[in-house]
């Protein structure tokens, strides 16, 4: 696959290369299990000797062809699947933090990712500390402590839409000797490659834009190989010093810029199993086929729909980064000059009991959990997704309470826009 190919191009190409007398179309690997002849050769591949697939647990070719696509897609050098977003970002911070450690995540993360670092990793040992994404370089420098190992963040925080400073995040990280994770989830490759703003981990829940229609849940995890693991050995052990459970392998000196997803492979996949299925990855493939086509109209739909909420006399705040008068315009302008993402938040007039009954009111637009696929949907954050934060929390979490979650979808704008109209005049 020539890495001089165009995005689009690669939407298509990447991963999959059949031979002679192949399928031309990506075949899915339906099998737990791989045979080999004798049992050197099985051996061989359970002592990191030899590449090759034994467990679909730890790898499937299905799998690790559509890795290789996104891994593309970022500019990465190695990628892996996991069974959703969370399991990916859960992978992404447990694969080099242990008991003990510390990380910095932005406090705009989406609730479920909020609560996975500040309840449940913290029951494990690690300690959370969240800031504001917008302080200052000098403020935000406050919340590293010296047993810091990474800095966690999203390219469009969900469902705030706070635009990240990538490099003023990677400039923190960096100067503290930890690597940046970034969930590019709403973004897409298509819009912004964080690797070329200095993230040196992406992770994304596939479940959204690059699946698109809502069929299957999906994460994937992404690194650039640009952090120097060796050159802080002594934050990160596990990468740099040998793993005993599986015959001391040092990763960094066996596997390279290939360490980091090879120890979340042999290691955690082998250990806590949260794989993808071959047949989710087989349906994200074709996904990812048509997502240089729907994100660019997913972006245009929402620009529309929001100009005209920000014109509606019921309607109390918009927010959506592609309005010249929004806080993140300009950075968003930087990050991301060819659009954000579809989602939009607003607020109504008559607050929280307005949003639940306007949304009752629509049509088109579903009410489900999901967001980010071809159909238009909405949600209640404080009523539904962050229902478990305390209204401290969700304030700190960016989630005001009248706040109306909006996936705008690829329907025709005008349709969309009319059962908007229709449900604001019903309440």
């Amino acid at each position: 696959m020539s890495k001089n190919y165009k995005i689009e191009t690669k939407c298509i190409q990447s991963g999959w290369h059949p031979g002679k007398g192949e399928p031309r179309v990506l075949p899915i690997y339906q099998s737990t299990t791989f045979k080999y002849d004798t049992s050197d050769q099985m051996g061989k591949l359970f002592d990191l000797e030899d590449s090759g697939y034994f467990y679909t647990r730890l790898q499937n070719p299905t799998n690790d062809t559509v890795a290789e696509k996104i891994t593309e897609l970022e500019g990465g050098v190695a990628g892996m699947l996991t069974s959703s977003g969370q399991a990916a970002n859960y992978y992404a911070v447990f694969n080099i933090c242990e008991s003990g450690d510390h990380i910095v995540s932005a406090s705009t993360i989406y609730g479920g990712t909020f609560n996975l670092y500040g309840t449940t990793m913290k029951k494990m040992g690690i300690d959370c500390t969240f800031v504001d994404p917008d302080l200052s370089y000098e403020e935000l420098e406050k919340a590293f402590r010296p047993n810091t190992k990474c800095v966690f963040a999203e390219t469009i925080s969900n469902p705030s839409l706070v635009v990240l400073d990538i490099e003023k995040f990677a400039r923190l990280a960096h100067e503290h000797d930890v690597p940046l994770i970034i969930d590019n989830t709403f973004a897409t490759p298509i819009n912004c490659r964080p690797f070329e703003w200095g993230a040196d981990i992406v992770t994304h829940s596939t479940t959204k834009y690059m699946d698109g229609h809502a069929m299957c849940v999906g994460g994937a995890i992404i690194d650039s190989g640009n952090f120097d693991w060796e050159a802080h050995a002594e934050k990160f052990p596990g990468l740099t010093q040998p793993d005993e459970s599986y015959h001391g392998v040092v990763y960094t000196k066996k596997f390279g810029k290939g360490a980091y997803i090879t120890k979340a492979t042999t290691q955690l996949m082998r250990d806590l199993g949260s794989i993808q299925s071959p047949q989710n990855a087989f349906l994200l493939n074709v996904g990812l086929e048509t997502l240089h086509l729907r994100v660019p109209r997913h972006c245009e739909n929402a620009l529309k729909v929001a100009q005209y909420l920000e014109n509606n006399d019921r309607v109390k705040w918009v927010n959506y980064a592609g309005l010249p008068s929004n806080k993140y315009y300009e950075l968003a302008k930087k990050y991301m000059p060819n659009g954000t993402c579809g989602v939009i938040s607003f607020g109504l007039k008559g607050g929280r009991d307005e949003a639940k009954a306007f949304m009752d009111q629509l049509k088109l637009a579903a009410i489900v959990t999901h967001v980010a696929d071809a159909r238009t949907c909405v949600l209640h954050p404080a009523s539904h997704t962050h229902r478990q934060l305390s209204e401290e929390e969700l304030i700190e979490a960016g989630v005001q309470p009248d706040l109306i979650r909006f996936s705008v979808g690829i329907e025709n704008a005008q349709d969309i826009i009319a059962d908007l109209e229709q449900a604001l005049s019903n309440i």
